[in-house]
């Protein structure tokens, strides 16, 4: 865990300049004027600014509702779709990774979110953590890493907004990430942990993770999954499968789509009700399978069902599924009852579905996820 000391002085909610040390939390580390050793690699003091909501009341960064964990990174997304990286004029900077996509999301609809995770000690990373805090996000649990970059990742849009990936990760300052720098308390008071798969690739952040989530699950909070199939990342499709089902037994919540239940399922039809059945297991409270404009299927012990999506004109998808699970989460962290009322989470679903659309028509992930108001007027349209 990374060790914090009192906070050193600040102005304008930034901390005074000091000599070049891992930074947490978007500050960088104060080393003491007194000490002339070097400061610890990794342990350091950290100058906090209060999130505050769009009313100006205090918000809920002690404690956040909903704690995230894995990568954060930058997208380089084409200004043109239908053309190869190669072929592509220009690209556009945009913050993202799946975990830290939700974590946004959820704030931006209201909602209460914390992200842990690790990024480089470099301009990148100072971006990601200054909008972390512009967009209400907790972000004590983030640390720099002074020996890697943040990660990056070009993505290639086709003419239907569908996308392909190419990674910046050898190794990227989210795969660094150490047990022993892991915020528990702030997992441990979360109503809510969301985690995905591309943490669990290698160590140390693998260790890291596990670590996190046993935490979590051992405080009694609801775990949430998805597993964001990223086949490029992984050294085989094999070790992908057996990577995301280690802990699948693990999570309350599961969402996965209809490609990722082909791949975990060596093929098997995605559509099948009973091939999805096999993915539920003893601890399951519920498993959301999207299908993009279609909406999505939900299924749990007491009931399954289907409930229809919006169709828009997709831009780019990059960071639908994620606004979906923001969507979902921001319900279940105010109400978790809605796991054994149906048509309760029928209409939950209902907006998560409205969350996903609105996001692919923009390019982007993080800057495309929409606020409560946004998707507020899309249902009543829809109502209407």
């Amino acid at each position: 865990m990374a060790l914090r000391a009192a906070s050193p002085p600040c102005a304008a909610g930034r901390c005074l300049p000091s000599s070049p040390t891992p930074r947490v939390g978007g500050r960088r580390a104060f080393r003491s004027l007194a000490s002339a050793a070097p400061a610890p690699h990794r342990t350091s003091a950290v100058c906090t600014k209060a999130i505050s909501n769009s009313d100006g009341t205090p918000g809920t960064s002690d404690s956040p509702h909903v704690v995230c964990f894995g990568e954060l990174l930058i997208d380089f997304v084409p200004t043109v779709s239908g053309v190869s990286l190669a072929d592509a004029p220009a690209f556009k900077k945009a913050p993202g990774g799946a975990p830290a996509n939700v974590a946004v999301g959820i704030a931006r609809l209201g909602g209460s979110s914390a992200f842990i995770g690790k990024v480089g000690d470099d301009e990148f990373g100072y971006v990601l953590s200054d909008m972390l805090k512009e967009n209400n996000v907790n972000n004590q649990g983030l640390l720099f890493d002074t020996h890697a970059r943040t990660a990056l990742a070009f993505v290639t849009l086709r003419s239907d907004g569908e996308r392909e990936f190419m990674f910046y990760r050898n190794p990227s300052a989210d795969m660094l990430l150490e047990e022993k720098e892991l915020d528990l308390d702030l997992i441990r008071k979360a109503k809510i942990f969301h985690h995905g798969s591309i943490s669990l690739i290698t160590e140390p952040c693998k260790t890291a993770h596990i670590a996190a989530s046993k935490a979590a699950k051992d405080a009694g909070v609801l775990i949430s999954y998805d597993p964001n199939l990223r086949l490029p990342l992984w050294s085989s499709a094999d070790d992908a499968r057996d990577g995301i089902l280690s802990i699948w037994d693990t999570a309350d919540l599961i969402k996965v789509s209809a490609e990722e239940i082909s791949f975990l399922t060596n093929g098997e039809d995605p559509y099948d009700d009973s091939v999805v059945k096999k993915l539920i297991h003893p601890n399951t409270k519920l498993l959301l399978v999207t299908e993009g404009p279609d909406g999505c299927r939900y299924y749990s012990k007491e009931f399954s069902g289907k409930v229809g999506g919006l169709k828009v004109a997709a831009v780019d998808t990059t960071g639908a599924g994620d606004a979906f699970v923001a969507g979902i989460l921001s319900k279940l962290a105010v109400d978790s009852s809605l796991l054994q009322d149906e048509a309760r989470l029928r209409e939950a679903l209902k907006f998560a579905n409205i969350c996903g659309a609105l996001t692919v028509t923009e390019r982007g992930a993080i800057p495309a996820m929409p606020t409560l108001q946004q998707v507020a007027e899309a249902l009543a349209k829809v109502v209407a």
